[in-house]
Formats: structure tokens, sequence, C-alpha cells
């Protein structure tokens, strides 16, 4: 059964803590189909003193547009329903201003390519260092 704080693949883990929701403290949006992943990455975010809402499915990271602003984007490329790419189309579409950070499993020259020249901000293989998605995150929120 979804917790409380779980709506359609939507958790907010960190909202509990503070009385600002995480779009409107730093807008940073996380979507990745490995639980684990999204996971560590909402502590990555914390203990960089960044708040994040975390999504594991792509239809409700796109259906929160209607009702909070995305600063950053961070996608998983290879998810399934629909793939990172597909998502940067819509956010192309309905949050311009979006910026898009790019991680993968599989670093396919033309995936990463495609992305690029889409307008991503970043694209970053798995595993990452910690300190270069914080780096890249802060440069994309400056932006």
């Amino acid at each position: 059964m979804p917790s409380a704080n779980s709506l359609n693949g939507f958790e907010d883990l960190d909202t509990k803590r503070s009385p600002l929701s995480a779009s409107a403290r730093n807008g940073i949006w996380l979507l990745d189909d490995d639980v684990s992943m999204l996971k560590a990455l909402g502590r990555l975010m914390t203990s960089a003193g960044l708040i994040a809402e975390k999504f594991s499915d792509p239809l409700a990271f796109l259906a929160r547009l209607k009702h909070a602003r995305c600063r950053v984007a961070v996608l998983d490329v290879w998810m399934p329903v629909m793939n990172g790419l597909e998502v940067q189309a819509s956010l192309r579409r309905d949050s311009p201003e979006t910026r898009i950070i790019f991680m993968t499993g599989r670093d396919d020259p033309s995936v990463r390519q495609t992305a690029l020249d889409a307008g991503a901000f970043a694209f970053l293989p798995k595993p990452f260092e910690d300190e270069v998605m914080v780096k890249v995150i802060h440069k994309a929120l400056a932006g």
C-alpha cells in the first residue's frame, strides 16, 4: 500500500521537514524507475543542502508540471512507459525553462548526442561521482 507521501510514483519525503514544498525551495525534480537510485539521489541532494521531489513514474512527473515549477530535472534515460528522451520532449513543450540533466547506466553515444542536441544541460553516465552531480545541479540552478 502506498504511503501517505507517495502518489502515483511521486515521493516527496523531504517536505515533511520543511513548510515549503521542494519545488518552492529548489525546483529540483528527480526521475528514475530504480527506487534505490532515486533514494540515493534524494539523500545526496539532502546532504548537499538541496531539496528534491522524487518520482518513479514519468507520467506522474509530467502531471506535476500543472501544479509546480521544475527548474532542474534529473532524468534517467532508460525507463519503461516513457524513456528520458520522451520526457525531455514533453518538458521542452510544457516547461521550456527547465534545465535537464540526464543520467544513464548505458551510455550510448547516439542517445547522448540526441539529448544534448535537444537542449540537455548535461549527460552523466552511471556511476558518477556524487560531487560531479551536485556541481552540475548547482550550475543548472545558477543559469
